[in-house]
């Protein structure tokens, strides 16, 4: 089935980052900088943001209001500063209880979508199982490969 292999994908790529994440420094954890303007707590909730975004978007498929994807919604790059602005005011454990919860919430999601929904296409062209990959594991796979750059690894992708 589709949705199972989506959880799968979602579940390796998350692993790899998290393996990963754990080569940084704890200093760098916190302080941003690691990733342009960024700390590893900002990735962690930067991505536990666009997973949580991906079963935001399962549900309105599901609601039968695709049309109203992305609708209304502040530009992709304000999202990211916000979502930032918030990480540094919040315990680095709490981000990564969030991220936790963001994935587990998609997962389980996935795990009761009808696969012929996958086919659906979104506003912007995308099918919702491309929309799901974008925001799951091929963002942790772009992210597990930023920070393999900045560690001085060769990166996966």
């Amino acid at each position: 089935m589709e949705t199972d292999r989506l959880v799968e994908e979602l579940r390796d790529e998350r692993d790899a980052f998290l393996r990963t994440l754990d080569a940084v420094a704890p200093e760098s954890m916190t302080t941003p900088g690691l990733v342009g303007e960024w700390s590893a707590r900002d990735l962690v909730a930067h991505l536990g943001y666009w997973v949580g975004h991906a079963a935001e978007v399962i549900h309105a498929v599901e609601q039968g209001r695709i049309e109203e994807v992305g609708v209304g919604e502040p530009p992709v790059d304000d999202v990211n500063a916000t979502v930032a602005r918030v990480a540094r005011t919040t315990e680095l454990a709490t981000v990564r209880k969030r991220e936790a919860a963001s994935v587990e919430a998609l997962i389980e999601r996935l795990l009761l979508l009808d696969p012929a929904l996958l086919g659906e296409r979104l506003p912007d062209g995308a099918t919702l199982e491309e929309g799901i990959r974008e925001d799951g594991a091929a963002h942790y796979r772009e992210h597990a490969d930023g920070l393999r750059t900045v560690l001085g690894e060769r990166p996966r992708g």
